[in-house]
């Protein structure tokens, strides 16, 4: 269904346009692909950052057609019931474009700057810009003068540096961006400074370049999620001191960490046993260097490395940190949508989120109720683990493969 690619340089006039266009570079997007260029699922009765390790096993990680253990080297598979890291996972998913054959339909270091109808162009574009657009729509086949086409707008990034902007038209959309673009903020005072950061990967780097170390002030972690898990272990392992603040208090039934099976899951368990242990308050010495505070949030952060904690009774707490990580979640950067995207949301006055207002589909075809010929699949609707994303790619394939038939049948039928 796809148009093959000879040369990844998308053209600047519009003069391309493709049956499906697919926004995104994740597993979402790659199942898709895969469906799409005419691969189809089986019954696979088995099939249930950094060095950390996956939350789902292996075996729940894979795409159709190709194990992830083919892709593990040996010493790997037998680790920690078979959960694998997501630097493997990554690497997975790269060889199972490769190994498909699929390259010839992803066209990389790309960057969508806007997506909108033609129709909706027509509001606000030159009358001679939007003659060409809308000439071209009428040129092309497959029922495409009929219906609205999609304007896709961006930019290619190449190996120089030089960005070279692109127009395509599309006349159905897949948005597969997943929804870790942009890190929630705790929007209070002086989360502006240098030292406060939102990822683990700064964490990382900055313990590669000595920033921090065992040696240094305490870090701050924000979070009770498994990302500031995460974040707690690699401190630990490091032998980093580390000040954990958390807003739930560690009995509460909705921490993730009350809902893990301890057998599977030991890593997160330790890191459950050092919340509860080793409190601020508290004189334990099973976990050197660690405190935690749990029922407790930043009031502001200081310019001379202070933190003003503030517990749930309003009593505040100052500490002296090296680095602050502020690791609550993310969400989708949907920029390139009008709104940025949140009049597609079950509740369109909140922006999206994959926990709290995913995108509204149809349940069945994955299409957006709030516009036709635009699809969405992965967190962006709630599905947030890769053994859920099958389903979304076949719900849109099904649909998608359906409607070009019943295209053709009408054309015959003249």
């Amino acid at each position: 269904m796809m148009p093959v690619l000879e040369e990844k340089v998308l053209p600047k006039d519009g003069s391309l346009t493709v049956p499906v266009l697919i926004v995104g570079n994740g597993p979402s997007g790659i199942c898709l692909s895969y469906l799409l260029s005419g691969y189809r699922p089986y019954l696979s009765p088995a099939a249930m950052e950094g060095s950390m390790l996956t939350l789902s096993f292996g075996s729940w990680m894979e795409l159709p057609g190709l194990k992830l253990k083919d892709c593990v080297g040996e010493k790997r598979r037998n680790l920690r019931n078979n959960r694998v890291t997501p630097a493997e996972v990554a690497a997975y998913y790269q060889h199972f474009v490769s190994e498909m054959g699929l390259e010839k339909n992803f066209v990389p270091r790309s960057c969508l700057t806007s997506l909108c109808r033609i129709n909706d162009v027509a509001k606000s574009e030159d009358a001679s810009k939007r003659g060409v657009i809308q000439e071209k729509a009428q040129e092309e086949g497959s029922g495409a003068a009929t219906r609205s086409l999609w304007e896709v707008r961006g930019y290619q990034k190449g190996s120089n540096g030089v960005q070279t902007p692109f127009l395509i038209l599309a006349e159905n959309v897949v948005l597969a961006t997943g929804t870790q673009d942009e890190p929630v903020r705790l929007g209070v005072e002086g989360e502006e400074l240098p030292y406060v950061c939102h990822s683990i990967s700064e964490f990382e780097t900055a313990i590669v370049h000595s920033r921090v170390s065992e040696c240094s002030e305490a870090v701050l972690i924000v979070g009770a999620g498994l990302t500031a898990a995460d974040a707690v272990l690699c401190a630990h392992h490091y032998g980093i001191p580390v000040l954990h603040i958390f807003r739930q208090a560690v009995t509460d039934p909705d921490l993730i960490f009350n809902q893990l099976p301890k057998v599977l899951y030991p890593e997160y368990h330790k890191v459950h046993q050092m919340m509860s242990q080793q409190n601020a308050g508290r004189d334990s010495a099973s976990y050197r260097g660690y405190t935690s505070f749990p029922q407790h949030q930043v009031s502001s952060f200081k310019p001379d490395r202070k933190c003003v904690l503030e517990r749930w009774d309003k009593c505040q707490t100052v500490v002296n940190v090296s680095m602050a990580l502020v690791l609550i979640g993310a969400n989708p950067r949907l920029t390139f949508l009008r709104d940025n995207g949140s009049y597609l949301g079950l509740n369109s006055k909140m922006p999206i989120s994959c926990r709290y207002n995913p995108l509204q589909i149809h349940p069945y075809t994955y299409e957006l109720l709030q516009e036709p010929n635009l699809f969405a699949m992965g967190p962006l609707v709630g599905d947030n683990f890769v053994r859920f994303v099958k389903g979304g790619a076949l719900g849109i394939t099904s649909c998608l493969v359906k409607r070009h038939k019943q295209q053709k049948e009408k054309v015959l039928a003249k």
